[in-house]
């Protein structure tokens, strides 16, 4: 046979099984290999204010045993349970969330406290400490000389205290210049445990900037109260669709965007409120319920008695829903929700002093989906208190 036809004939048989299904286990196809090296950018607060939001935030609750907690995309928000029934036991409350917090920190650690009485907040200090973490703290003078403070100081963490008679009175711990806790908790066995408050996790670059800037403020630059500069360098940004505030007192003028918002009100305002002296706050949302808004509100009983020119009795006269708390322990919130879409919260108490002298702290929410996490915590003190 010619080698012409030969050659054709074997390129015909191999087409033909080259065709034909196979039979039998198929030889697996290994994945595409990837550089380790490279990894997606992370996706920040800067990446998302310009996208716009279709869907309301995901809001779901996370399990605590004493106490409610609630997370976000970039945020939880925790409230104590004073009344809950193993409250007594001291243990299984929402600071547990800080502890996994600064257990979690890889660079730094910066804690502004006015008071610190929880024995594990302090461990997980010294234990990020011996990480190689840096840990760096500012306490209110007449709180540092107590025996978990010092216990901190002993282990080799410096604690800075304000040395004024004017109070350091903020509750916040920045992590690895990137999260935020704060709001209204003293990390203290009575507020984890005996008291209302609230506790606010934030996850942001610029929130923790504009906290660590205040930080820095009191603990390299040593400098509080009054003598603080005003140097927010993001008071008012946008996370993932949600408008955030945020403000430091004496420096930012903290009242005036209070009475701003409160004068925004259409529709209600309801508050929390441990101490509340500050007229000029008080007056407006007087004037507010007296064009129809409903205005709503619970003070710490122990404030009321003791206070000097109370705004409580200005409210009962003015005919507005304001109660007594009915926790023994503190209602020590410092909140205010405006038409359920504004939540005012912070260190600040709604006082001369924290407009004037006090290291304070306040962030704003305009989010209807957190302010009805706030909403749920108002109606709970307020079924609990005591109607005048």
């Amino acid at each position: 046979m010619p080698k012409r036809v030969l050659l054709f004939i074997s390129l015909f048989v191999l087409a033909i099984f080259a065709c034909a299904p196979l039979t039998g286990t198929a030889t697996p196809v290994p994945p595409p290999v990837t550089d380790p090296s490279v990894t997606e950018p992370p996706v920040t607060d800067e990446a998302v204010t310009d996208v716009p939001v279709t869907n309301a935030p995901s809001i779901e609750p996370i399990p605590v045993h004493v106490g409610y907690g609630y997370h976000g995309k970039w945020f939880e928000i925790y409230f104590t349970d004073p009344l809950n029934p193993a409250a007594p036991q001291h243990s299984g409350g929402v600071e547990e969330a800080v502890i996994a917090s600064i257990d979690s920190a890889r660079l730094s650690v910066d804690a502004a406290f006015y008071s610190l009485s929880l024995r594990e907040i302090a461990n997980a200090l010294l234990r990020a400490r011996d990480r190689g973490v840096q840990v760096r703290v500012v306490m209110e003078s007449d709180n540092r000389d107590r025996s978990v403070p010092q216990a901190l100081i002993d282990g080799g963490i410096p604690i800075l205290g304000d040395r004024r008679e004017g109070l350091m009175h903020d509750k916040f711990v920045i992590i690895d210049r990137a999260e935020v806790w704060t709001g209204s908790m003293n990390y203290t066995v009575n507020g984890a445990y005996e008291d209302n408050n609230n506790l606010i996790h934030i996850r942001s670059v610029k929130v923790a900037e504009n906290y660590e800037t205040e930080f820095n403020e009191m603990y390299v630059d040593d400098l509080f109260g009054p003598d603080s500069i005003g140097a927010t360098p993001n008071p008012y940004l946008t996370i993932d669709g949600t408008d955030l505030e945020t403000y430091f007192s004496p420096d930012d003028g903290v009242a005036a965007h209070i009475n701003s918002l409160i004068s925004s009100a259409t529709e209600s305002i309801y508050f929390l409120a441990y101490s509340f002296t500050a007229d000029d706050i008080g007056q407006l949302m007087r004037d507010q319920a007296a064009a129809g808004l409903t205005v709503q509100g619970v003070m710490d009983d122990s404030q009321i008695k003791s206070n000097q020119g109370t705004e409580f009795d200005a409210f009962i006269q003015a005919g507005i829903d304001v109660r007594r708390d009915g926790n023994p322990g503190l209602m020590h919130h410092k909140i205010i929700i405006i038409d359920g879409s504004i939540v005012i919260a912070g260190s600040y108490n709604f006082t001369a002093s924290a407009e004037n002298t006090n290291d304070e702290n306040v962030v704003i929410f305009h989010s209807p989906e957190i302010a009805s996490l706030f909403l749920e915590e108002f109606q709970r003190v307020f079924e609990a208190a005591q109607i005048p």
